[in-house]
């Protein structure tokens, strides 16, 4: 790591409120966990009384089950943040560039300037057709975070190939591919995969992800993790929650089904970006709303967005999760959809002019 870069260098905004009394739809955690995993956490702290088994095989196990990889090529991380930096690490040095995409998750650009090397910017709808030559490493999210596009698995292989070519190592984060049915490139030669458990078990505080990477830099990633890197509690949750298939299929299903509920809703109002993610990007632009308004109205309603402008690329857009029927109600009301929806302003003005109609 690159003392003057970490020096000089900012925290990436993120998601998620503190604030008890909103209805938190900025960050991307299911508000649901799997039943029994409190039990499974309690019952770990026999274990925690002595140092985490290594290697963690019943953890490598599940994680290589869950993605279908061969296990050896599992390197358990504490969190999927840890595994993007672990992989930036070893792949980036400095004065090298990497292929970022943008908008995207801020932390990929920050981590390759901690290692001293600079992001090269590529919207992220053309990451796949950008050329990887002369870069250390590219990067990929899948689903992307935040517009929530899910790449093709076919251009992604293609892309790989020509990574590979280019002598470019392709780190796939996948934090968000467990609420799809679309399978991992977990295994694929010359492929780092990220993944989190944070996000589809809703356990963010447990920090338990990991890994997946073959050849000699698989070799390299294992070596380099600290021994006892995750705590026996977060090892023994994250192995139950990745055999939970029940409560995996019945998430995919409740986000597919609320996510088309909500986009149908706030299309009426918003630009709303195609999703295969448990999260819709809202442009406000058209509504003739400014983000400030909009993050602040829902805000005195209860409800926490994601002010999406610290995205790069995106100056007019906010964020929004995907939870239980019942609250996406109560968002839908805070962003002024529907007749819940209309504030007592608009309300006033329109039974005293009417309603707005458009000239034609």
């Amino acid at each position: 790591m690159n003392f003057d870069a970490a020096a000089d260098l900012d925290r990436a905004p993120h998601g998620s409120s503190d604030d008890p009394d909103l209805l938190d739809f900025s960050a991307n955690t299911n508000p649901e966990v799997p039943e029994g995993v409190e039990a499974v956490y309690r019952e770990a702290f026999a274990d925690a009384r002595t140092y985490p088994a290594e290697p963690p095989t019943a953890f490598r196990e599940a994680a290589a089950d869950y993605v279908g990889c061969d296990p050896a090529a599992v390197v358990p991380t504490p969190g999927g943040l840890a595994a993007i930096r672990a992989a930036v690490a070893l792949a980036v040095d400095a004065g090298d560039t990497a292929l970022v995409p943008a908008p995207s998750f801020g932390e990929y650009a920050r981590e390759v300037r901690l290692q001293g090397g600079e992001p090269a910017f590529v919207p992220a709808s053309g990451i796949l057709d950008a050329d990887p030559s002369g870069h250390a490493l590219a990067v990929v999210c899948t689903p992307n975070n935040p517009t929530g596009t899910a790449y093709d698995r076919t251009a992604l292989e293609r892309f790989a190939a020509r990574c590979r070519e280019a002598g470019t190592r392709l780190l796939v984060d996948e934090a968000f591919l467990g609420f799809t049915d679309r399978p991992s490139l977990a295994g694929t030669e010359g492929v780092v995969v990220a993944r989190s458990l944070t996000k589809l078990f809703g356990l963010p505080g447990i920090r338990t992800g990991f890994a997946v990477a073959t050849g000699a830099f698989g070799a390299a990633l294992s070596n380099a993790r600290r021994p006892w890197n995750l705590s026996a509690p977060a090892l023994a949750t994250g192995a139950y929650c990745m055999r939970r298939d029940g409560f995996i299929s019945e998430t995919r299903d409740r986000v597919r089904s609320e996510r088309a509920r909500m986009r149908e809703a706030l299309a009426e109002r918003y630009e709303v970006s195609p999703s295969d993610a448990p999260f819709l990007l809202l442009g406000v632009e058209n509504a003739g709303r400014s983000v400030e308004a909009v993050v602040g109205e829902a805000r005195e309603r209860g409800v926490a967005v994601r002010d999406a402008t610290t995205f790069r690329g995106l100056d007019s857009h906010v964020r929004v999760a995907v939870r239980r029927p019942a609250e996406t109600d109560r968002l839908l009301a805070a962003l002024g959809v529907g007749d819940e929806g209309t504030t007592d302003t608009e309300a006033a003005d329109e039974a005293t002019t009417g309603p707005e109609v458009d000239d034609v």
